[in-house]
C-alpha cells in the first residue's frame, strides 16, 4: 500500500485540521453563489440564463482542470496547487465584484474562479488526508472533512446574504475574496508528497488500469448526477423559492440547513462505509434523492416543506463523496487518488455544468423549473441503478502486494 506520513510538525492531526479549514473556506463561499443570481440580474438586466452560465463555465473549468491538477499535486505535492488556486480563487471574485458585461462574469465567475477551485477541492484535499490515515478509518475522515465543508456552507450562505442585504452584492463578493486569501498559507501544511513505499506504478499505468476497470467507468457516469443535482439546487433553489413568493433570506437558511445537515449526512456515510458497502450506499443515496425531489415538488410550498426539504436534503448532499472518494481508494490504493478521483469529479463537474445551466436556460425558455425538477428526479433513479455492479474489491495489484 503507498502512503506516506507527515513528518516533524506537519502531523497528521494538523493535515487533517488544515485540509478542513480549507474546505470551510472554499466551499464554503462556493456554496453561496446562488444567493447572487437574482440581485446581479435585475442590477445588470441580464435574463437569469447569464450568471447561470458564468456558474456553469466555472463547474465546466473546475472538472476539465482537476485531473491536471490533481496530477500535479500527486507528482510534486499538493502546497503549491493549494496556494495558485486560492489567489485565482480570490481574483475572480474580485473581478466579479467589479464586473460590468456578461464576458467579465464569464471569465472571473466562470473561468478564474473554477480555475481557483481545482487547486481547493475535495480531490486535492481528500488526496492528502487519505495518506495520513490509516486504512480502517480514511472512510471516516473523509466524511468528516466533507462535514467541515458542510458547516462553512451553513455558516457562509446565511452570513453572505446578510452582508448582501446591507451592503450589495458587489461589496460581499470583495469581503470573500479577502477571506479566501487566507487558504494560501494553508498550502505550506499540506505540501507533502506520496512516497512510493515499493510501489514502481507509474501514472501513465494507473490510468491504464482504471480505464479497464468496470466498476470505475460506473463511478464516472453516477457521480455525473451528483453534479447535476448539487448545481441546480445550489445554483436555482434561492430563486425558485422568492419566485413563489416566498421571502428571499428563507432560500439562504435553506442552503444553509443542506450544509448543516450535510454535517450530519456524511459523517453518517463515511462511518458506514466502514462498515458497509460502499456501492449499495451510494445507489441508496441517488435513489433517495429521487424520491425527494419527487415530494418536493408535488407538496405545496410553504416555509416550513421548504425547510424540511433542505434539512432532508442536507443528508444527502455530499454524502456521496465520502463514499465515491473512499471507493476510489479502495479499488485502486491511495498513490494516485487525487488523480484518479479528479478525471471522477470532472464527470460531476460535467454534470454541474448542465445542472447549472439548464436551469437558467429552462427557466427562461418556460418561465418555470419543473422540466428540470424532473429530470433530476429521472437521473437520480438512473445513478441509483448505475452503481450496483461496481466491484469493490481492491485490484489484483494491490492483493498481491498485500
Amino acid at each position: 500500500m503507498t502512503r506516506s506520513i507527515a513528518h516533524g510538525w506537519r502531523t497528521p492531526l494538523l493535515v487533517f485540521l488544515m485540509g478542513c479549514l480549507l474546505l470551510f473556506l472554499s466551499f464554503g463561499t462556493r456554496a453561496s453563489f446562488g444567493l447572487y443570481l437574482q440581485p446581479v440580474s435585475a442590477d445588470f438586466g441580464w435574463g437569469r440564463e447569464v450568471f447561470a452560465l458564468s456558474i456553469a463555465i466555472q463547474n465546466l473549468i473546475v472538472g476539465a482542470a482537476q485531473p491536471f491538477a490533481s496530477a500535479v499535486a500527486d507528482r510534486y505535492g499538493t502546497g503549491r496547487m493549494v496556494a495558485a488556486g486560492g489567489v485565482l480563487y480570490a481574483a475572480g471574485l474580485y473581478l466579479m465584484a467589479n464586473a460590468s458585461t456578461p464576458m467579465d462574469a464569464y471569465l472571473s465567475m466562470g473561468v478564474l474562479i473554477g480555475l481557483g477551485l481545482s487547486g481547493t477541492s475535495f480531490a486535492i484535499v481528500f488526496s492528502s488526508i487519505a495518506r495520513v490515515v490509516p486504512e480502517d478509518k480514511r472512510s471516516l475522515a473523509l466524511g468528516a472533512g466533507t462535514s467541515i465543508g458542510s458547516i462553512g456552507q451553513f455558516t457562509m450562505v446565511p452570513l453572505g446574504q446578510s452582508f448582501l442585504s446591507a451592503y450589495g452584492w458587489s461589496t460581499v463578493l470583495t469581503m470573500f475574496c479577502f477571506v479566501i486569501l487566507l487558504t494560501v498559507p494553508i498550502g505550506a501544511v499540506l505540501r507533502g508528497k506520496p512516497q512510493e513505499h515499493g510501489s514502481k506504478q507509474s501514472l501513465r499505468e494507473a490510468l491504464r488500469e482504471a480505464r479497464g476497470h468496470r466498476g470505475y467507468r460506473l463511478l464516472v457516469c453516477g457521480f455525473f448526477v451528483c453534479g447535476f443535482h448539487v448545481a441546480y439546487i445550489g445554483t436555482h433553489l434561492p430563486s425558485y423559492i422568492v419566485d413563489r413568493g416566498l421571502p428571499a433570506e428563507l432560500g439562504a437558511w435553506t442552503l444553509g440547513l443542506v450544509g448543516l445537515f450535510n454535517v450530519f449526512g456524511a459523517l453518517c456515510a463515511g462511518f458506514l462505509g466502514g462498515k458497509l458497502s460502499k456501492r449499495y450506499l451510494l445507489s441508496s443515496l441517488y435513489f433517495a434523492r429521487a424520491v425527494l425531489f419527487t415530494v418536493f415538488v408535488l407538496t405545496p410550498l410553504t416555509e416550513t416543506t421548504v425547510l424540511l426539504f433542505g434539512a432532508t436534503m442536507g443528508l444527502l448532499w455530499l454524502s456521496t463523496v465520502p463514499l465515491t472518494s473512499a471507493l476510489v481508494a479502495q479499488i485502486f490504493g491511495p498513490r494516485y487518488m487525487a488523480t484518479l478521483f479528479g478525471i471522477v469529479f470532472f464527470s460531476h463537474q460535467i454534470g454541474s455544468f448542465l445542472g447549472a445551466w439548464l436551469g437558467g436556460y429552462l427557466f427562461d425558455a418556460t418561465g418555470s423549473y419543473d422540466v428540470v425538477w424532473w429530470i433530476s428526479v429521472a437521473l437520480g433513479i438512473a445513478s441509483a441503478i448505475i452503481h450496483l455492479p461496481i466491484d469493490e474489491k481492491p485490484v489484483p495489484r494491490l492483493a498481491a502486494a498485500d
